[in-house]
């Protein structure tokens, strides 16, 4: 199955969150926090938002940092993906 989104949505993927500190820290499950870096998986296709004309800055195998409450969490095959409006995404990472 493929997520396609619609208008102004992109779907990422978490990227793995670091397990260790900087200081040498092990972190347990419930000690991490979510992730806001993740993969561009899928993205829609722009279009009028508002009134405006939107123009997908974004593109599949992007990563980027999104803001950290926004997002639709859905699972597919097993797989957490997150769908976030373009608007949500604050980087790409380079």
């Amino acid at each position: 199955m493929n997520l396609k989104p619609l208008g102004d949505r992109v779907v990422v993927r978490h990227l793995e969150a670091e397990e260790k500190t900087k200081s040498g820290i092990i972190l347990t499950g419930a000690a991490k926090e979510k992730p806001q870096e993740a993969e561009v998986v899928a993205v829609g296709p722009g279009g009028i938002v508002d009134g405006e004309k939107v123009v997908m800055e974004v593109k599949v195998g992007d990563k980027v940092i999104y803001s950290k409450y926004s997002g639709t969490d859905v699972t597919l095959d097993k797989t957490d993906y997150v769908i976030v409006k373009q608007s949500d995404i604050l980087a790409i990472v380079e």
